[in-house]
């Protein structure tokens, strides 16, 4: 119980969180949030991960006097750590898919999501690629279904780098511009839920 507190509450206040990662770790901060970049998208058992949130806050952070962070190097490093890791996620679920998707209980992965995600790329075919970047939970799971369901590998890296730099730059750059409004600042908390929402 401890833990999902712990996560609400750095979720809650995601910008005091990342001030003071930037003051404890510096320069690691890059490489913090990266690896957090690449699990939430190519690791399907961390879907719980921030994203979205993620992003509009280190765009916020990342401009603020003293952050020590370079918003231009984040967001091309976290651009290549979302490509990097729906590449993997792809791979995985072309290697593992078709067996896991076949499981009625699976240990590791819902298949409830997974059934989610796969009617929503049978909708939207290569677009959801990159339209699933903005959806918490689909972002996971849908290069793992592109994968599964043997998506050509070429078309999927297209929409890949597409999605990853649409993703990147929108919400890094919504928090660059709208995270120094006083209004934001003071209301930080509810402009994250309202993102994770």
């Amino acid at each position: 119980m401890s833990i999902v507190l712990d996560a609400i509450d750095i979720i809650r206040h995601l910008d005091k969180h990342l001030d003071q990662l930037t003051r404890d770790y510096g320069a690691w901060t890059y490489a913090i949030l990266g690896a957090i970049v690449f699990a939430e998208t190519g690791l399907v058992v961390t879907p719980f991960l921030p994203g979205d949130s993620l992003l509009f806050a280190a765009g916020a952070i990342s401009v603020r006097d003293g952050s020590g962070l370079d918003p231009v190097a984040l967001g091309i490093l976290l651009i290549i750590c979302a490509i990097a890791g729906d590449t993997v996620n792809y791979h995985v679920g072309k290697a593992i898919g078709p067996r896991v998707m076949k499981s009625e209980t699976s240990r590791w992965l819902n298949k409830k999501h997974l059934v989610k995600t796969h009617k929503f790329f049978e909708k939207y075919g290569g677009k959801t690629i990159i339209l699933a970047r903005f959806v918490p939970i689909v972002r996971t799971f849908a290069p793992f279904v592109a994968g599964a369901g043997a998506m050509n590998y070429r078309k999927f890296i297209v929409f890949n780098i597409i999605g990853a730099c649409a993703w990147v730059v929108s919400m890094m750059g919504a928090g660059i511009v709208f995270g120094q409004m006083e209004v934001v600042k003071k209301n930080f908390e509810l402009v994250v839920i309202g993102i994770v929402l």
